[in-house]
């Protein structure tokens, strides 16, 4: 097993599990919950494939990621309830998935021989399109548009990646510091409520 499928096999279930936790938040069924933590961890990397052509899409090619989505969503269900804090966990393994999958992401994209930039684009939208699904489906805006530094970590952590794998840095080493990297650069932007600019301030409401 390569460290790219464990890093596959993390990714999935932190965002099986930030999905059942979100469904849990908005009073979901059990049904709800998998649905959601399944759409969560496998959306992003089946918009990825689509994009760049890569068939067949994962999820598809490895049924058993549906198995393993679905029991780490229905496990959640059923610990979370005796967890406190749920707001902060939620975060921590949404904030572990979206580095993982960008790291992902970026990877398939290289695999394909996609330029840079693409591979890149490639790992950024594995990283952020399952949460963004996931916030559509519970009808509240996504994460990723609003001012939190969300997409910026995933842009962040791909940049890195292939940064380190240009200066002839092994993959191994490159996915473990992008994804070191990328996690801390995350959980510090929520500590300390790192933000990008808004455009809510007085010039904007002054045009109502």
């Amino acid at each position: 097993m390569t460290l790219l499928h464990i890093i596959y096999l993390v990714a999935i279930t932190a965002e099986a599990m930030s999905g059942a936790i979100m469904g849990m938040r908005r009073g979901m069924d059990l049904f709800g919950i998998c649905l959601l933590g399944t759409v969560t961890a496998l959306g992003g990397g089946t918009a990825r494939d689509i994009l760049l052509g890569h068939y067949p899409v994962g999820w598809i090619a490895n049924p058993e990621y549906l198995t393993f989505t679905i029991g780490a969503a229905i496990v959640t269900g059923f610990v979370a309830r005796h967890m406190h804090h749920l707001r902060k966990v939620f975060l921590i393994v949404d904030g572990l998935g979206l580095v993982a999958f960008t790291v992902i992401g970026c990877g398939v994209g290289m695999e394909m021989g996609a330029h840079p930039s693409i591979v890149v684009l490639a790992g950024v939208i594995t990283g952020i399109f399952g949460g963004l699904l996931r916030d559509v489906l519970c009808n509240q805006v996504p994460m990723v548009l609003q001012r939190e530094l969300y997409a910026t970590v995933a842009l962040f952590t791909g940049v890195l990646y292939v940064g380190l794998l240009w200066l002839g840095v092994s993959n191994n080493i490159a996915s473990l510091v992008a994804l070191g990297a990328g996690f801390l650069f995350r959980m510090l932007a929520m500590t300390f409520q790192w933000k990008l600019p808004d455009f809510q301030g007085k010039e904007i409401r002054g045009l109502d």
